[in-house]
This record gives structure tokens, C-alpha cells and sequence, in this order.
């Protein structure tokens, strides 16, 4: 066990996460030794790479710590992931922990658990609407947000007054919590600069509601950015475009080349993301999409980890929030994470020095 917490310490190191770390001491990557029982794991989709990294890390520390582990994905479904994790709850799992694909639909499936006596973890989206929910781990979401949005602040220059320059804005899922933190981080910032027309949004779809992608979908978010730009561009060009997550990113960036950025003198915009995805890091070192923000699910599965081993074993978890996270009942204990913002200048350092990719994988 003290060797995982030692591994889990040099990457924190590696991706200059180690403040965070050493806010809560070495406990917060590990978890105690001779922990018995099976722990239930409910992630949402293994359509995106960053959720299959998250239940594959969570499996491997769970059983580091002893424990016997059921995972499922929901296939991005509501219903499935209801009646998945009503299974569990009938195989008589100890914990359960839950990356939710709609935040307001496991009210009815929670109480299951909680009538079974049986932990519950938020896993990186908060779960809504109920009281039956002990913790959550995730990272700083709105940080996420502000990253993104200083990105583009710094690279169009509006801090020194350059502009106007032509933006769009694209968010996450409408039922997931996390969205409205990524989006309201960015907007904090990006604001005032709408406001004094040094960014023009051309569509006019400034509100959450309108730029919202269900599912975080990639090709949702290539239909709608095609559609904005046949409709509020023409002979303008877009000047930055955000988005909240690669795999929109890689949708935005479609939509574009199709209507010839990239090429013949139209240079693509400056495009954010999140969450480091190999095919997106590709296309920043391309020169293609240019920013994403880090999470490094490593140690997010590490937290969550050592969280259902502490319940298990009678300790109190480490939290490092207690209350920004209300989940519309209560404010739900949580640890947050930090991320980190990453581009061409040093995806090398965070990512490949981090032990996160390898040369290799990124060629």
C-alpha cells in the first residue's frame, strides 16, 4: 500500500499537483491496509477515453487496497445506469461509486441504497436532488472554466485592449452538474469583454440553455457549429471558440475544416477543451486545437478510492470542501482536485514527464 502512495505522489509531483496533495497529507492518495468487501462501481459511457481511464483506475486501487470490484458503464443512457446500479445494490455491494450520466435521475435508485445501508460517492459530477449521497470527488470545476477562459483571453491579446474578435461558446451536458461550474468559471472572466464588444458572440446564443451539447456529444456540437456558421458568418471568420471538452473540441474542429479553416490562408480559431484526450493532445501538438486543461484521473480514482475504504473501515474521510457543492438537499462533503491548463509549450512537461502519455503514444 505505501508504495501507491508513493507512486501516486511522484505523478502528483511530475503534474505539479503536489500543493494539492499536501494540503491533506499522505493519506489522501492511498488507502488503508486489509480492506475486504465489494465495491460497486457506475460510470457513464465507453464512448469517451477519459471515462474508461477513470473505471480502469479506480478497479486497479480498489483492489490495491483488497476490495473486490463490479463496474458497469451506462452507455450514456439514464435508464440503464438506474437498473445497473439496482443490481448492484441486489449483489449486496458495501459502497457505490457513481459517475452519473443524468444528475436528477437516481433519486428512486439511491434510496435502494441507502434502505441497504450502503455508502454512496458522486464520482466527478454531483448527484441532485437527494439526500442520499456521503461524499463527492471531483476537481475544481470552475477553475476548469477560468483556465479556458484565460486561454483565450491571454492569446486574442484583450487584456491590452486588442479586438473586436468574432467567439462562440459551447457548454456541456444540460444534465450534468459540472456543466454550469465549467461555464460559469469561463464566463466570469469572458463577461466583460462581451459586455465592451472586444468579443462579439455573432449568433447571439450567449445563455447557458442555448449552448448546452447533451451528452457532451461530438458530433451534436460539429451540427450546431456548421449551423452557426452558415447562419451569423459568411464572409466573417471566427476568432476562438469555447469549448468546455475535447471531445467537442473535435467536433467544433470538423465543422470548421468544412467550411475551410485550416487551410488557404483561413486559420482555424483558438479552440479550448478539457480532460487531455490522446486524439486531442495530437491535435494541439498539430497546431490544430489549441488548449485543453489536465485532469489527471489518476489521482481523482485515488481519492475516490481511499474515500470508500475509509467509510469501510470506520475513518472519517478527508474532505477539503464543505460546502460549495449543494446538491439542491444538502451541501454534500467533498475533495477537489486541482487542474492544470495545457498547450503546445508544455503538454511535454505536464503530460510526458508525468508519466501521463508517452512519446510514443503521441506521434
Amino acid at each position: 500500500m505505501l508504495n501507491r502512495r508513493a507512486a501516486l505522489a511522484a505523478i502528483a509531483g511530475a503534474a505539479s499537483l503536489a500543493l494539492t496533495l499536501s494540503a491533506c497529507g499522505e493519506s489522501t492518495v492511498g488507502g488503508s491496509k486489509g480492506g475486504s468487501g465489494t465495491i460497486g462501481i457506475a460510470m457513464p459511457t465507453q464512448a469517451s477515453e477519459r471515462w474508461l481511464t477513470d473505471g480502469k483506475s479506480v478497479v486497479n486501487d480498489l483492489k490495491a487496497d483488497g476490495y473486490q470490484t463490479k463496474l458497469v458503464y451506462g452507455n450514456d443512457d439514464p435508464k440503464t445506469q438506474v437498473s445497473q446500479i439496482a443490481d448492484l445494490i441486489k449483489q449486496g455491494v458495501d459502497a457505490l461509486i457513481i459517475a452519473a450520466i443524468d444528475n436528477k435521475s437516481l433519486n428512486g435508485v439511491l434510496q435502494q441504497a441507502a434502505d441497504a445501508h450502503i455508502p454512496v460517492i458522486s464520482y466527478d459530477r454531483l448527484i441532485l436532488g437527494t439526500q442520499n449521497v456521503d461524499y463527492y470527488v471531483s476537481f475544481d470545476n470552475e477553475q476548469v472554466g477560468r483556465f479556458q477562459a484565460l486561454y483565450i483571453i491571454d492569446k486574442l491579446g484583450l487584456e491590452k485592449g486588442k479586438g473586436p474578435f468574432n467567439i462562440e461558446l459551447f457548454a456541456g451536458s444540460p444534465d450534468d452538474n459540472n456543466t454550469k461550474y465549467f461555464f460559469d468559471g469561463a464566463m466570469h472572466l469572458l463577461q466583460p469583454y462581451v459586455d465592451s464588444k472586444q468579443l462579439v458572440v455573432r449568433s447571439g446564443q450567449t445563455a447557458l440553455k442555448e449552448v448546452t451539447t447533451l451528452r457532451w456529444d461530438g458530433p451534436t456540437a460539429q451540427k450546431r457549429m456548421e449551423g452557426l456558421l452558415a447562419r451569423s458568418y459568411g464572409s466573417k471568420t471566427v476568432d476562438a471558440v469555447l469549448s468546455p471538452y475535447d471531445g467537442i473540441s473535435m467536433g467544433v474542429l470538423n465543422a470548421l475544416k468544412s467550411y475551410g479553416y485550416g487551410a488557404g490562408g483561413k486559420p482555424l480559431p483558438i479552440i479550448t477543451g478539457q480532460d487531455a484526450e490522446l486524439a486531442s493532445v495530437k491535435s494541439i501538438i498539430a497546431g490544430e486545437q489549441s488548449q485543453t486543461v489536465y485532469k489527471d484521473l489518476r489521482l481523482l480514482a485515488g481519492v475516490a478510492a481511499e474515500m470508500a475504504d475509509d467509510i469501510l473501515t470506520g475513518k472519517t474521510p478527508k474532505i477539503n470542501n464543505r460546502r460549495s457543492y449543494n446538491n439542491g438537499v444538502k451541501a454534500v462533503p467533498a475533495y477537489l482536485l486541482q487542474p492544470t491548463t495545457v498547450d503546445k509549450s508544455n503538454y511535454e512537461y505536464v503530460l510526458v514527464a508525468g508519466g501521463y502519455y508517452t512519446d510514443a503514444e503521441l506521434k
